[in-house]
């Protein structure tokens, strides 16, 4: 058992061959890393530079897009040189087990972070008299603390669980480390995995799904009770909200029936594509949405690009 499990480094045999064409691929993924960074920093930077956009709404944007460049980070780097340099794709045990607790705690703080904006949303559209005194700067940090410690916290039990584990083995059908496959290759006892799974499961996705639903069914009970202009006007401010979680939530249930049906048949390059669609879209897609969408940032943007022909600050 102790020459079994002494593995010092694990082999992510995701990566297929595929000739040249690696060079393409490569050349696509360092321009997605870039503009992914580039949005979100954009982002990131408008926000805390207009003071007009320190509300509510616009920090858990802030939060969501400083999470989107800590999963984007996490993964680009390794993914990126184990394409183009590595015959044979690894990493060491040490820096898979800090890989899963970086993309792990990813995919929960930006779940955290979509509970939270839609909370903030029934909060603005049922009780918009009281929206300020209910959502003040403090709740709001709070908040946003939250939703980080609980993931940074709970990841950390689950990582300083798996890390007693014994392998039998150190190949992973996968493009970066994952949990539930390590744990599948432990030839020890893993029952405290399991019931630390199930609670995390309980913590990270129940918790926040529960907010979510009781938000949208608050807010969609208002709607129905309003005029149409008034329900139009509402619904519109939660447009981006609900695009973010579709696609969240479509990225992640890819990686979950790929990861936990591996066994289903499908061509090698679309099981690559469905691993990172959730580390790899959302960042991309969420900056440039909210951008297009919020008259403010579509203001304030403007006020940085063009800032001689906004000489007034961005109105309220």
């Amino acid at each position: 058992m102790g020459n079994l499990s002494n593995f010092k480094t694990i082999i992510l045999a995701g990566y297929i061959d595929i000739g040249n064409i690696k060079y393409l691929c490569f050349i696509v993924l360092i321009l997605l890393f870039v503009a992914i960074i580039v949005a979100n920093q954009l982002i990131i930077g408008i926000i805390c530079k207009e003071k007009s956009l320190h509300e509510p709404m616009y920090v858990f944007l802030c939060s969501l897009s400083v999470n989107e460049l800590y999963g984007c980070i996490a993964l680009f780097p390794s993914l990126l040189s184990n394409m183009l340099l590595s015959k044979i794709p690894e990493v060491s045990l040490n820096l898979c087990h800090a890989q899963i607790f970086a993309l792990y705690t990813y995919g929960s703080v930006e779940f955290c972070n979509l509970a939270i904006m839609s909370y903030d949303r029934y909060v603005a559209i049922c009780y918009p008299l009281e929206y300020h005194r209910i959502m003040s700067p403090a709740r709001t940090v709070t908040l946003i603390a939250l939703g980080w410690s609980i993931s940074i916290i709970k990841f950390s039990i689950t990582l300083s669980v798996n890390i007693q584990l014994k392998l039998c083995g150190n190949v992973l059908d996968k493009v970066w480390c994952d949990n539930y496959m390590l744990v599948k290759l432990a030839c020890s006892d893993t029952t405290a995995n399991n019931i630390s799974g199930i609670i995390g499961t309980t913590v990270t996705i129940v918790a926040p799904l529960a907010l979510i639903l009781f938000s949208y069914a608050k807010i969609l009970r208002v709607c129905l009770k309003s005029t149409r202009e008034k329900s139009q006007k509402a619904l519109s401010t939660c447009t981006p909200h609900i695009v973010s979680l579709v696609n969240f939530s479509i990225g992640c249930s890819f990686e979950l029936i790929q990861s936990r049906f591996d066994k289903v048949p499908m061509p090698p390059v679309l099981r690559v594509i469905l691993s990172i669609y959730f580390l790899m879209c959302p960042p991309l897609i969420n900056p440039i949405m909210y951008g297009m969408r919020l008259s403010k940032i579509k203001r304030a943007l403007k006020n940085v690009i063009y800032p001689r022909s906004y000489i007034k600050p961005v109105s309220q």
